[in-house]
């Protein structure tokens, strides 16, 4: 917690300062906007959301609105574990927060091209049939029945799995294996987690990183078909996806 508080000082300091140079002639008056608020969130997640460049802070930009409220409910409440954010998000109210993932879901902003991939040619092999096909001798379902077939998520409350580096995707899995990342139950995604094989684990997220984002990147408006399972976060009601 303290190494939170401290990391948000320099957020603190910066307010101020903005503050006092409003009030000063001579200098432009504040932008009370959300873009302005929300370059705090910004100092990690990259430019206008568009992804850290360490490969852990994911990206924001045009993300599902609905997703992204619930991951800030999810950080603020304890249901994911980053001391950071919820120091950030913890006197933020829901109408608050639903304003901030509305205003990131609402930028359009182009993908940059994936990272050439270090995985051997079986490994991809494996990660995209597991990511297109599932495995239904074990009960894992395919990545593209709740998260799309272009795997570019689904609104209102699916995030998509492209243009994510390979190890935010793997910490993700390994948060839901562990338990250290939660949704409200029925949480679809912990099962399914900790049904992949490490190595299974490891191809499907060296896949995903691997895939270039299709020219219309945009969630999908609804699934083609419900997906073939009993849980997940494309058949919860609004406000319980993972």
């Amino acid at each position: 917690m303290m190494a939170g508080v401290k990391f948000l000082i320099p957020f603190f300091l910066a307010a101020a300062t903005l503050g006092a140079a409003a009030a000063t002639p001579g200098f432009a008056p504040f932008e009370d906007s959300m873009a302005q608020r929300a370059l705090a969130c910004t100092a990690c997640h990259g430019r206008e959301g568009r992804a850290g460049p360490d490969g852990f802070y994911p990206r924001l930009a045009g993300k599902p609105a609905g997703y992204l409220y619930n991951q800030l409910l999810n950080f603020r409440d304890g249901r994911r574990h980053y001391g950071l954010m919820t120091a950030l998000l913890d006197p933020l109210s829901d109408a608050y927060l639903q304003e901030m993932a509305q205003y990131f879901a609402g930028l359009d902003l182009p993908y940059p091209p994936p990272a050439a991939s270090k995985a051997s040619p079986a490994q991809l092999q494996r990660g995209q049939q597991i990511a297109q096909h599932g495995d239904p001798a074990r009960k894992i379902p395919a990545c593209v029945q709740c998260h799309g077939q272009a795997l570019t998520g689904v609104q209102p409350n699916t995030p998509g799995l492209l243009g994510l580096p390979r190890d935010y995707l793997n910490a993700q899995l390994g948060a839901w294996t562990t338990g250290q990342r939660r949704a409200h139950a029925p949480d679809c995604m912990a099962v399914i987690a900790r049904q992949l094989a490490p190595e299974d684990l490891s191809a499907v997220s060296a896949w995903l990183a691997a895939q270039p984002l299709p020219d219309d990147s945009k969630p999908a408006a609804r699934l083609a078909q419900p997906p073939q399972i009993a849980c997940g976060s494309a058949v919860l009601p609004a406000g319980r996806q993972p």
